[in-house]
C-alpha cells in the first residue's frame, strides 16, 4: 500500500474563511474562540492541531480535551488525515479519560491501588442503596436519586451540606469509605481526585506542565468549575491554552457546567486573543434569523450574529394540533410524505422533545406508519443485564475487593448462595472490616463451623472460578479467548435459557449479545493502536464509553427521536420540535427552581432551532393530557420572539371526499394510459399490471401528499 502523503498545509487553510484561518494560525498564547452553531469549529480545532504539528511541535506535548468519546474519535481521525502519518499523534480524549490517565499513573499517592475499579451509575446506585439501608434503616423519605445527585454536587463543589440535604451526609461519609475500601472510584472522582493530586503532590502538576505545553478544550461552555481548574492548572506555565465554545449553547448547568468559566478564563489569561466564528455552514437563512432573534433576548451573553448564504423558502412551519396524539400523527405522516419522495433519508430527520414524557405518543405514531426510529439515550448495550453480569465478573477478577460486582454475580448463575448467606457475609465483612471476597476466603478455610458444609462447598465453587481466572487475566493478550472459556465454565448459555424456559427467542438474542461482547473485546485487543491491552484498560474503556450520552448509532436508517439535550452537537435536514408550549418550553419546573433559568431555557430552544438545516417544524398542542388530566395549553412565549414573517402556520388537511378519491384514480389510470375497461389488455401480466399500478399510485400520492401539506413537503435543494 503506497505511503499516504500529508496535504500541504497552505492548501488546507485555503478552504477556511478569514476568521477560521486566524484561529488556526494563532498557535501560541491564550485564545478564546467563540464558535457559533454550525460555524465549523471541529474543522478549526483539528486544523489548528495539524498546524502545530506542521510547525514541528511534538504531538505528545499537545493535549486536546472534549466531552464525548464520539467527538474525540472524530477529532483523532481528522487530525490523522491532515497530518504527517510518521509523526506521533497528540492525545485527544475526554476529560474523564484524561482523569483515568492521571490516576493510573499517580493514584497510589492517594492510597489507592493502580488496579482500581470505576463504578458506573448503576454500580454507584447499587452501593448507595446498600449503604442507605445500613445507615438510615427503613426510612421512607430517602430518595436515592436525590441522594446520589447531592453527593455528586457536594463532591464536585457545586453545593455544600445544609439543612435541606444534611440527611444524606452520613450516607456520603460511608460511601466515601466504601469506595476507598473497595479500591474503587466513581465518575466524579475521575475529575476530583486529579485536583486532589495537584493540591497535595505538586510534583504531579509539575510533570503534567512539562508534558503538555499546548492545551485545547472543545465545548468549553460545557466545562464544570473543576474541569476548568484542571486545564488552567496544567496550562498556567506555558499559557498556550485555546478554548472553543459558544455561550449560547450552554445547556448543562444541571450536571455541573459553569457559565462563569469564560469569565474565569478572561480573568486568568488577560492577554488572551478572542476570535468569533459567525458564518454558519449548516442552516438556511430564515432558520438562522429565527435563532438570532430568539437568543438576542438573553442578556448574559457575548454578542454575535450568525449569518449564512444558504437559502430556502418557507423553512419554518408551526402546527397547532388538538392534542398530543394528533401532533404525533402529524409528525409521523409528514416524515412519511417527505421521505416517500426520496428527497430525505430517514436518518436525516430529527424529532426533538423537551422531556422524555413526550416520547411515547410519537413512538406509537411512528410504529403505526411503519417508520423505523431510534430513541437516543435508550438502554445501552453495556447496560443489558447479561452484559452487566459478564462485566461484573471481569471487574471482580480485576479487583476482588469490588463488593458491588461480587453481590451481582455471587449467585449468578444460581449456585445456591441465597439471601441469608449473603446477609451473613455482609455482617461478618463489616465486623472484620474487610471486603466480602476476603470474608468468603476466610470462611472457606475456617474451622469454627460458622457455615454449613454445603454452604462452604458453594462458596468454594465461586472462589474456584474467580481465582484461576485472576491469574490468567493478569497476563495481557488473548483476553477474548480467556473470556470465552470463562463464559463456558460459568454455563452462561444454560443460565440464560433457564431464565426463559417458555421462549427461546429472547434467550438466543441475549446469548448473541454475550458473544458480541467477546468479539468486541477481541477487536479491541487486536487494535494496533492499543499498545498494551490489559483487563484494567478494557474495563476503563467500557466505563467511559458506557457513560457517553451520544454513542455511535448502529442503525443509520432510522429517524432520530430524542430530547433537545441529547441532540446537542447533531444536525438534521428536517427537525420536528414537539410540545412548544408554555410549561414545557420553557419548562415550568426549571423556572420554579430559579427564575434566572429562563435564559438557559431560551438557550435550549436556540439549540433546538439550530439543529435544523433545511426545514423546521414546530408543534404546540391546544390540549395535552398531564397526569391523566386534560389541560388547556398555550403556545410557548419563545414563539413570539421569532419574527412573524418567518413563520408559516400549517393548516390541517381536509378529509378526502369519495368523489375526489375516484378522480384521483382516474388520474392514475390516465397517467398509465389505461382506460377503465382495458386495464388488463394493456398489461402483459397481472403481476406487471399490479407493479405499474403500485408504483404510479405511490408517486401520485407522494405528489398529492406534498400538495396537501403545502410547504411541509417543500425542500428545495441548496448547498448544505
Amino acid at each position: 500500500m503506497p505511503k499516504r502523503e500529508p496535504k500541504p498545509f497552505d492548501s488546507l487553510t485555503g478552504k477556511l474563511n478569514g476568521r477560521q484561518r486566524a484561529a488556526v494560525e494563532t498557535t501560541t498564547g491564550p485564545l478564546l474562540i467563540i464558535a457559533g452553531a454550525g460555524s465549523g469549529k471541529t474543522r478549526v480545532i483539528t486544523q489548528r492541531i495539524a498546524r502545530l504539528l506542521a510547525e514541528g511541535v511534538a504531538g505528545k506535548t499537545i493535549l486536546a480535551l472534549t466531552f464525548t468519546n464520539k467527538a474525540a474519535k472524530e477529532m483523532r481521525e481528522r487530525v490523522r488525515l491532515l497530518s504527517d502519518p510518521t509523526r506521533s499523534a497528540p492525545p485527544i480524549s475526554t476529560f474523564h479519560s484524561f482523569g483515568v490517565q492521571i490516576l493510573r499513573e499517580w493514584i497510589t499517592l492517594l492510597g489507592f491501588g493502580r488496579d482500581f475499579s470505576i463504578y458506573d451509575q448503576i454500580d454507584k446506585m447499587s452501593l448507595l442503596k446498600e449503604i442507605a439501608r445500613e445507615v438510615l434503616g427503613a426510612r421512607n423519605d430517602v430518595d436515592l436519586y436525590s441522594c446520589a445527585q447531592t453527593i455528586s454536587a457536594v463532591k464536585t463543589g457545586r453545593t455544600e451540606w445544609n439543612a435541606e440535604n444534611d440527611l444524606y451526609r452520613p450516607v456520603a461519609d460511608v460511601y466515601r469509605e466504601h469506595l476507598r475500601a473497595y479500591n474503587a472510584v466513581d465518575f466524579d472522582d475521575l475529575i476530583v481526585l486529579p485536583l486532589e493530586l495537584f493540591e497535595r503532590h505538586s510534583q504531579v502538576l509539575d510533570a503534567l506542565r512539562e508534558r503538555y505545553r499546548y492545551v485545547m478544550v472543545d465545548e468549553f461552555q460545557d466545562t464544570s468549575t473543576a474541569q476548568y481548574r484542571i486545564v488552567e492548572a496544567v496550562a498556567r506555565k506555558h499559557r498556550n491554552l485555546c478554548v472553543v465554545g459558544d455561550d449560547d449553547q450552554s445547556i448543562y448547568s444541571w450536571r455541573g457546567a459553569s457559565s462563569l468559566n469564560m469569565a474565569y478564563f478572561e480573568r486568568d489569561f488577560p492577554e488572551r486573543r478572542e476570535i468569533k466564528l459567525e458564518q454558519n455552514y449548516r442552516s438556511a437563512h430564515d432558520i438562522l434569523r429565527a435563532a438570532n432573534s430568539v437568543i438576542a433576548h438573553n442578556r448574559n451573553r457575548k454578542q454575535k450574529e450568525l449569518w449564512t448564504g444558504l437559502r430556502a423558502d418557507r423553512c419554518i412551519e408551526v402546527f397547532f394540533p388538538a392534542d398530543e396524539y394528533e401532533e404525533a400523527r402529524f409528525i409521523a405522516r409528514t416524515v412519511r410524505a417527505i421521505a416517500g419522495r426520496g428527497g430525505v433519508r430517514l436518518d436525516k430527520f430529527g424529532i426533538l422533545v423537551r422531556t422524555n414524557s413526550l416520547i411515547a405518543p410519537i413512538e406509537e405514531a411512528l410504529l403505526g406508519e411503519n417508520i423505523a426510529y431510534r430513541v437516543s439515550g435508550g438502554t445501552s448495550f453495556f447496560q443489558r443485564k447479561e452484559i452487566k453480569d459478564i462485566i461484573a465478573y471481569l471487574k471482580l477478577i480485576a479487583n476482588p475487593d469490588d463488593n458491588v460486582s461480587l453481590l451481582r454475580v455471587v449467585n449468578t448463575p444460581r449456585r445456591g448462595i441465597g439471601r441469608k448467606t449473603v446477609q451473613m457475609l455482609r455482617e461478618l465483612s463489616a465486623e472484620r472490616r474487610e471486603s466480602l471476597y476476603s470474608t468468603i476466603q476466610a470462611l472457606i478455610h475456617a474451622e469454627d463451623g460458622r457455615v454449613s458444609f454445603k454452604t462452604r462447598e458453594r462458596l468454594e465453587e465461586f472462589v474456584g472460578i474467580i481465582e484461576p481466572y485472576r491469574a490468567e487475566f493478569l497476563a495481557p493478550r488473548k483476553l477474548a479467548e480467556k473470556l470465552g472459556r470463562l463464559i463456558d465454565d460459568l454455563n452462561i448459555r444454560g443460565h440464560i435459557v433457564s431464565e426463559h424456559p417458555d421462549n427461546e427467542r429472547p434467550a438466543r438474542l441475549k446469548f448473541r449479545s454475550v458473544m458480541r461482547f467477546v468479539d468486541m473485546m477481541s477487536a479491541w485487543e487486536n487494535d494496533p493502536d492499543v499498545v498494551a491491552p490489559t483487563l484494567f484498560d478494557f474495563l476503563a474503556r467500557i466505563a467511559l464509553v458506557n457513560r457517553d450520552d451520544n454513542q455511535e448509532e448502529s442503525d443509520r436508517r432510522s429517524v432520530h427521536l430524542m430530547t433537545i439535550h441529547a441532540a446537542k452537537g447533531l444536525e438534521f435536514d428536517v427537525v420536528f420540535l414537539a410540545g412548544v408550549e408554555d410549561g414545557l418550553i420553557p419548562h415550568a419546573r426549571a423556572l420554579e427552581e430559579d427564575e434566572s433559568n429562563i435564559e438557559e431555557e431560551r438557550r435550549l430552544f436556540y439549540v433546538a432551532i439550530t439543529r435544523a438545516k433545511r426545514k423546521l417544524l414546530l408543534s404546540a398542542c391546544r390540549t395535552r393530557r398531564v397526569m391523566r388530566e386534560v389541560q388547556e395549553r398555550a403556545a410557548s412565549p419563545f414563539l413570539d420572539e421569532i419574527p412573524d414573517e418567518l413563520i408559516h402556520v400549517h393548516e390541517p388537511d381536509e378529509p378526502v371526499e369519495q368523489r375526489d378519491a375516484g378522480s384521483f384514480f382516474d388520474q392514475i389510470r390516465a397517467r398509465l394510459g389505461l382506460g377503465r375497461s382495458d386495464c388488463r389488455k394493456r398489461s402483459p401480466t397481472p403481476c406487471v399490471y399490479r407493479s405499474r399500478m403500485i408504483i404510479s399510485t405511490r408517486r401520485f400520492f407522494a405528489r398529492f401528499s406534498s400538495e396537501s401539506f403545502g410547504a411541509t413537503g417543500s425542500l428545495p435543494p441548496f448547498p448544505v
